[in-house]
């Protein structure tokens, strides 16, 4: 694995949503976002991560929000440019361009629909890896991808391709965790990709979080990593509770629809606007965001910094 710093690809690195606006990207709304999070400590953003809905994006219009998220944070926060898409060309295509605009590292899905054989998805990331000079982490999400990545299969591509310097886990399975760090170590970075299971997550290891719900309370969500990070876990287990709701919400509708919806009654996003096939929650999840809002009220008010969209 190539050497990257200690705490580059740690804490909380939310991914960010993308803000529409009569049918085109809300570019200013965009930057808005990133300047929150900024202000509010997070460790790093992810931009067109799954939250950012890449697939109703163009590939023009991923790529200038490359740009666009490396030119507002300025050095000041991390970009991992999320390039994965559904050819090996367009992946490459997507993870040049990363590059070139300044990200600090790219985040790769594992092919979805095709449902490769192992050894497809091992050449697969050796090509991408091989196009670029940045870390990557791969992004292992059965759910979405329909593919499930068993740990050796991990250990092979990392051990294949350096700048392979991590994997963000989206799904359920704790064991997994466990055998990929035991696999290639603790410098191996493994970020959370399941809201739920942050705490349990960053307790057995994993190096930070890509929670959604930091859209919306991304000091809380900052808070949970440093008092794992920290062996606060009185705290940590606090904030766990504290937060789970919330987590939980994410997926009460087809995600990013319910945080865009809370980041809309809250002020950070102008619009509620989605494109389709992806639509905003339906009428009872927007009821049950409604109710939500009270009770995590003393999470949002933690964030003093919120920036009114």
């Amino acid at each position: 694995m190539i050497p990257i710093s200690d705490d580059f690809l740690r804490g909380s690195l939310p991914p960010l949503v993308t803000p529409f606006r009569k049918g085109a990207v809300d570019r200013e709304a965009f930057e808005r976002l990133i300047r929150f999070q900024f202000d509010s400590g997070s460790h790093g953003i992810v931009v067109t991560g799954t939250s950012g809905e890449p697939a109703m994006l163009t590939t023009t219009e991923r790529i200038e929000l490359f740009h666009t998220a490396v030119t507002t944070s300025a050095g000041r926060l991390p970009v991992i440019a999320a390039t994965g898409a559904h050819t090996l060309e367009a992946t490459i295509e997507l993870t040049e361009a990363a590059e070139r605009a300044g990200a600090d590292a790219v985040m790769v899905v594992t092919p979805y629909y095709s449902k490769p054989p192992e050894e497809g998805m091992v050449r697969y990331y050796r090509q991408v890896a091989a196009s670029t000079g940045l870390p990557v982490l791969t992004y292992h999400i059965p759910g979405r991808a329909g593919i499930t990545v068993r740990p050796e299969v991990v250990e092979r591509i990392a051990t294949e391709s350096p700048n392979i310097v991590g994997v963000k886990h989206s799904a359920y399975d704790l064991l997994w965790i466990t055998e990929v760090i035991s696999r290639l170590g603790s410098q191996f970075r493994v970020l959370v990709g399941v809201e739920e299971l942050s705490f349990p997550m960053l307790a057995i290891g994993a190096s930070g979080l890509v929670n959604a719900a930091a859209n919306v309370a991304p000091q809380a969500v900052r808070s949970l990593y440093e008092e794992v990070a920290a062996g606060n876990l009185d705290e940590a287990r606090r904030l766990h509770y504290a937060l789970y709701e919330l987590n939980s919400a994410v997926f009460w509708d087809t995600n990013p629809g319910p945080v865009k919806y809370l980041m809309w009654k809250t002020g950070l996003l102008p619009d509620n606007e989605h494109r389709l096939p992806m639509a905003g929650p339906n009428e009872a999840a927007c009821r049950r965001l409604d109710e939500l809002l009270h009770t995590i009220r003393p999470l949002l008010d933690a964030d003093r910094t919120r920036t009114p969209a």
